[in-house]
């Protein structure tokens, strides 16, 4: 079969850290995920590439708003004319006022940290956004697209099952599979648990609901397509489940702010260096870079869901 799904670098603060796909079917086009706008004009060369006018794109199709998942949204809905944004219901919001969403991501990041990662956000208009509930399928040529709402990295992600490829969209639900974790005897999967949604139970959960899909292939934003449904599955609920332990363990201290945040990154980078190990993966500069990065924002969003818990039952630390 004609590959109909291609694989773009989006070239956010790595290469091949962060990657968006562009969908063909026939002479129409769709992409999922953008990253941001500075990674708009890598999308517009692979339409180019493909022979495939801006018109032809049909629908830009976000699992979540995190900003490395659909901060071009806006910007790349200017090029495409006849295209429409398909999203979650609660994300829909969000990309036609992304105020609140830019405030709370300057808050995780700092302001000039920002603007370097993301640039400017454009807002969507909201005549252009479709949302999709848990379950609605899309029809679209020969293909069928199915919405399946995955909570647990965030309360406003779907992945979306390709019927053609027999493939699904996974967003950050599945994981991250970078290619750099992939040349040991094993290939490396984990979670992202970043802020501010961050539910363990409802993540294993949502692990369930993209392998009762019986997707033969994963199409990960970090990085790639993944092959071993099975094995990345079990990978994952492994991880989460050490995510979960250090939530626990965190919530047990007295530790609050960035004390609480280094206590939670000690114990994610910990795990993470100990499978990149057991994997046989080598370990070098950029290796580590990788896996510092999300230790960090794992750690954050471990230990903001640590603080949220303690506001709600009214127990200072």
């Amino acid at each position: 079969m004609l590959e109909t799904v291609q694989v773009i670098d989006c070239g956010y603060i790595e290469e091949g850290l962060a990657c968006a796909y562009l969908v063909r079917e026939g002479d129409r086009a769709a992409f999922v995920e953008n990253n941001t706008a500075h990674a708009v004009p890598r999308l517009l060369e692979a339409l180019d590439r493909q022979g495939l006018k801006r018109e032809a794109v049909d629908y830009i199709i976000i699992t979540h708003v995190h900003l490395d998942h659909a901060g071009g949204t806006g910007e790349l809905l200017r090029h495409c004319p006849n295209a429409k944004v398909i999203a979650h219901p609660k994300a829909a919001p969000h990309l036609i006022q992304p105020d609140r969403l830019i405030k709370s991501s300057i808050q995780v990041y700092g302001e000039e940290a920002f603007y370097k990662l993301y640039g400017k956000i454009v807002p969507v208009p909201e005549a252009s956004v479709i949302t999709m509930s848990d379950g609605e399928e899309l029809s679209w040529g020969s293909r069928t697209l199915k919405f399946i709402h995955t909570r647990g990295h965030a309360n406003h992600h779907f992945c979306i099952y390709d019927s053609l490829t027999e493939g699904i969209f996974s967003g950050d639900t599945f994981g991250i599979g970078y290619g750099i974790f992939r040349t040991g005897k094993e290939p490396l999967l984990y979670p992202s648990t970043t802020p501010t949604d961050f539910d363990p139970e409802e993540a294993v959960s949502s692990i369930d609901k993209i392998l009762n899909t019986k997707a033969k292939k994963a199409y990960l934003t970090h990085f790639g397509v993944w092959p071993d449904m099975n094995a990345g599955a079990a990978q994952m609920k492994e991880g989460l489940a050490v995510m979960n332990h250090i939530l626990i363990s965190a919530g047990k201290t007295d530790l609050e702010g960035e004390s609480l945040i280094g206590f939670c990154e000690t114990r994610v980078l910990s795990y993470l260096e100990d499978r990149v190990r057991q994997c046989g993966i080598s370990y070098g500069n950029k290796e580590r870079m990788f896996l510092s990065f999300d230790a960090k924002i794992n750690a954050q969003g471990i230990a903001f869901k640590v603080e949220r818990a303690r506001k709600k039952s009214g127990i200072a630390p």
